[in-house]
């Protein structure tokens, strides 16, 4: 069954004739101005004759001016109705002509798509129709209307032409198709419901075989008719479950055909939805579309007599190969295998009971494999592995897989040690990824081979095993990614003198595999394949397109070399887990290399790391601090990516739950006391970066800022600039200290990017979108749109950053209520309760609180013991001189609710120390100091 099936609604494959023409609408010439030469001219002639004959009578030529202009006027107009009049014959007699032809035009056209998607009443009417192969993946729905490949033009301005364009654009009585791996559910009464789920598997089984569809699981009531198809007994091809309402899809479904009913959710993996009124009412909904058809439905009776002839065809389709032997096994093959040193003969099967022999280095050095879905593609492919596995040691041969059709292919030659890595789908960073590795594995076998003092593998002096490259669903790798043809093509034009062979196993290989990469592999094998081109590109004959389809033409093949006359017909042979454990056994002196290493882990402990770091040749130094595993395909490793003593700082970017906090916990997990992290808590922030402005910590500590975009975020702007200038000054005098500073942002914004430009190194973690990526100063081709948390590129690696372990917050400490403790003490506070609460405080331990008119009528009261003088901004402000002298020999205590008047009250020009908002914090200018942030009692 092929992979790819026509969308809904898409337009017939059908070639588009030459549009219809229609005469534009007629429009009536302009009416023609007045001939006024024509009618003074009569005039002029005869009061010219009056004045030479004196006669009045030449007076009335006169009159002929008028007449002639009249009559040249009304002959106008005549003429102008009787071209009007052919025009509308015309117009009538060419939109009859258009009508017809878009008539037969449409019937062309629908009857070539009912030839292409045929229902069940044309395929049990058709005897070569049922299950003749190479057809797409669809379902007919029903009988609707859909577009047309017809196409009329002209008759602009015409509203007859307008109806006519628009009924030729759309075509009725069509077929209304559906892929089939999109499913449907059909709803609407049982009995007509359940008729048109019959026609609709019937469909599906009429026109793929049973060894490309098969039917799966229990059947539920009303479905046991189905037990008589031989779809029931199928071992191959896509899985089609069928299901009524209420009962559950099984879990390895491909197909879905189900039966609900109204209200109830959709099952799963059904896209579609058939919702019935009558046979001729009923409406299919699919990707957002709506659209009217005609169902098809087959009553149980029909549907057992189909199953059963069904049935019938498939037994004598088998009953006539009854002549071919049992399926060959692999094993007493390889015991007849002759010995060829230096060689990779293999036994991939038998032709009369003679093993057929092929042999990459003297055959090749390259092969191409191609057989549709259901051939024995993937058989050949497994057996021709385990043939070399179980002949050669790992001295001598070495695989590297790639599967792209789902990657299980390859699943049972995991525990063959002869396999150094298996490739399943790649992503974009992937398909990068094995250019990389594969031509750092071209560098490393030249340097051997140069080492070696030889011209290629084959020399004796040259210890290198054969590394052959098996590909599954080569045209699939390649559609995805064109750019590793060029790949390809590298290594099949170096691989003989280097020891690298290709087995590139596709469906089809006319207009998929290059004619540069395909004079390069002379030995050909061909299974079935549907397209005559395919056979002929590879066996330069017919050969391979007439075989069989079903299951009696799986595991036949046919093998060319470069030197055969003819292809040559051979059995498949089939490999077991005694294959697989005799291949496990051939161990050499050497574990072959890996020219593909594994994808980095999705995640890694920090003592997982640490481990590898112990155990790598490049250690970092002692005082180094690990990040993670970094990748480097290009030189074949894995090493430890960390900052050593040398570098400067470390900048890391990434989305939201990337792991920019972790990438700190990593960091601070292994440095303990040694460094500095800035407090998320604003008051705490704002100190910490103070202490960091005035001096920096001992060499060879850390500075960490995690958000630093986020800091604008937590304080007021005047805050947020001075933070930011301060940690931009921490980062210019860390080098010089010997102190590593790590800044985790999300975003380069404003003033963060100013402090961005002074790291050296950046670590880029994963974002949402390409463009954030880029904004991060990443490369866009290196965006990974499923790159797991703390998957990020440093120094143009990729790196798995470590995990941190879990790390407890200090908690903040408690900071104790400020008690004044000299004699006179100024408050500036407004009225409120957090101001109220103070003083009450105050008052309750002892101390006399007074207010600023009160203490300027008696200024003795000081002497008494402690006081406290409160006012407002307003009330300090007229009495300057008491002012001045608390701020320059007392303390003044100024509340955050007048910050505005901060600096107009203690002549501070700075930014006072930040207070949080509503906390019950003050400023405390003690005789004529710099502001200090205080806690009031509350």
């Amino acid at each position: 069954m092929r992979s790819t099936a026509p969308s809904t609604f898409a337009t017939s494959g059908m070639l588009d004739d030459e549009p219809l023409a229609l005469p534009a609408k007629w429009t009536p010439p302009p009416r023609p101005p007045l001939p006024v030469v024509a009618a003074i001219v009569p005039v002029v002639g005869a009061v010219a004759l009056w004045l030479v004959t004196g006669s009045l009578f030449s007076l009335w030529f006169a009159l002929l001016g008028p007449l002639i202009a009249a009559a040249t006027m009304l002959d106008a107009r005549r003429a102008a109705r009787r071209d009007g009049r052919r025009a509308a014959a015309d117009a009538v007699r060419a939109r009859e002509q258009v009508a017809a032809a878009v008539a037969a035009r449409h019937e062309g056209e629908r009857a070539q798509l009912w030839a292409r998607h045929p229902d069940v009443a044309r395929l049990i009417t058709r005897e070569g129709e049922i299950w003749r192969g190479g057809r797409d993946a669809a379902l007919v729905i029903g009988e609707g209307e859909r577009a047309s490949v017809v196409r009329v033009t002209g008759g602009d301005g015409d509203t007859d032409a307008s109806e006519l364009r628009r009924r030729a654009a759309r075509l009725t009585g069509a077929p209304v198709t559906l892929p089939l791996a999109a499913g449907v559910v059909v709803v609407g009464g049982e009995t007509l419901a359940t008729a048109v789920q019959r026609a609709l598997v019937l469909q599906a089984c009429l026109a793929f075989a049973p060894d490309e569809l098969r039917i799966l699981g229990p059947l539920g009531r009303g479905l046991d008719w189905m037990e008589a198809l031989p779809h029931r007994e199928g071992r191959g091809g896509s899985a089609l479950a069928v299901v009524g309402p209420g009962e559950l899809v099984p879990a390895d479904a491909d197909l879905v055909i189900a039966r609900g009913r109204f209200g109830e959710p959709l099952p799963p993996r059904c896209q579609a939805v058939l919702t019935i009124s009558s046979p001729d009412v009923a409406r299919l909904e699919h990707a957002g579309e709506v659209v009217p058809v005609r169902v098809e439905a087959v009553a149980r009776g029909q549907a057992e007599q189909i199953a059963a002839e069904l049935s019938a065809r498939a037994e004598h389709s088998l009953g006539l190969q009854r002549g071919v032997p049992e399926p060959i096994a692999l094993g007493p093959l390889l015991a007849s295998l002759p010995v060829t040193p230096g060689g990779l003969a293999a036994a991939i099967g038998a032709d009369r009971g003679e093993p057929v022999i092929v042999d990459l280095v003297a055959d090749g050095p390259h092969a191409v494999v191609a057989g549709v879905t259901g051939a024995g593609k993937s058989e050949l492919l497994i057996t021709w592995i385990l043939a070399l596995c179980a002949t050669h040691s790992t001295d001598d041969v070495a695989f590297l897989l790639a599967d792209f059709k789902g990657g299980t292919a390859f699943d049972g030659l995991a525990g063959v040690p002869h396999v150094s890595g298996v490739i399943t789908d790649l992503d974009g960073s992937g398909a990068r990824r094995a250019i990389e590795s594969l031509r750092a594995e071209l560098r490393r076998r030249e340097a051997a081979i140069t080492a070696a003092g030889a011209r290629d593998v084959g020399d004796p002096r040259v210890r290198l095993p054969r590394l052959v490259v098996v590909v599954d669903e080569f045209a699939a790798l390649l559609a995805d990614h064109p750019e590793l043809h060029g790949l390809f093509a590298d290594l099949a034009a170096r691989g003989r003198a280097l020891g690298i062979h290709l087995i590139l196993g596709t469906q089809r290989a006319a207009g998929v595999i290059r004619d540069n990469l395909l004079a390069n592999c002379p030995l050909r094998i061909s299974l079935r394949v549907t397209d005559v081109a395919d056979s002929r590109a590879l066996l330069g004959t017919d050969d391979a397109a007439r075989l069989p389809g079903g299951l009696s033409g799986r595991g036949t093949a046919f093998v060319r070399r470069a030197g055969d006359a003819s292809p040559r017909q051979v059995r498949i042979a089939l490999s077991g887990p005694d294959d697989v454990a005799a291949a496990a056994l051939q161990i050499g002196h050497r574990a072959p290399s890996r020219p593909w290493l594994p994808d980095l882990p999705r995640q890694i402990t920090l003592d997982e790391l640490g481990a590898r770091a112990a155990a790598g040749r490049d250690a970092p130094a002692a005082g180094a601090v690990l990040l993670g595993l970094a990748d480097e395909p290009e030189r074949q490793r894995q090493p430890v990516a960390f900052l050593g003593a040398s570098d400067r700082g470390l900048l890391v970017l990434g989305g939201p739950a990337s792991g920019v906090s972790n990438a700190l916990d990593v960091v601070a997990a292994q440095l303990g006391g040694a460094m500095v992290r800035l407090p998320a808590h604003p008051e705490a922030l704002w100190d910490a970066v103070a202490a960091l402005h005035e001096e920096l910590p001992r060499r060879g500590a850390a500075v960490l800022v995690d958000d630093l975009d986020a800091i604008a975020l937590r304080l007021p702007p005047e805050y947020a600039q001075v933070v930011i200038e301060r940690i931009e000054g921490v980062v210019r005098r860390a080098a010089d200290a010997g102190v590593l500073v790590v800044i985790g942002t999300h975003r380069l914004t404003g003033p963060v990017s100013r402090v961005a430009e002074l790291f050296p190194r950046r670590l880029v973690l994963p974002y949402a979108t390409r463009v954030d990526h880029a904004s991060a100063g990443a490369d866009p081709s290196t965006f990974d749109p499923s790159a797991p948390a703390g998957r990020g590129r440093l120094d143009g690696r990729t790196l798995q950053l470590a995990v941190a372990p879990a790390m407890i917050p200090e908690p903040l400490e408690p900071q104790a209520a400020w008690i004044p403790s000299t004699p006179l003490t100024g408050v500036v506070a407004r009225r409120s309760p957090a101001g109220r609460r103070a003083l009450a405080a105050w008052s309750a331990h002892g101390l006399r609180v007074l207010g600023i008119d009160d203490y300027v009528v008696d200024p003795g009261a000081a002497a008494s013991g402690r006081v406290v003088v409160a006012g407002e901004p307003d009330d300090w402000q007229r009495h300057w001189r008491l002012l001045a002298d608390v701020r320059g020999d007392h303390e003044l205590v100024i509340d955050t609710s007048c910050a505005a008047e901060l600096r107009v009250l203690s002549g501070f020009r700075a930014v006072p120390p930040y207070c949080e908002p509503g906390a019950a914090r003050a400023w405390l200018i003690s005789a004529g100091a710099d502001p200090v942030r205080i806690v009031l009692p509350s």
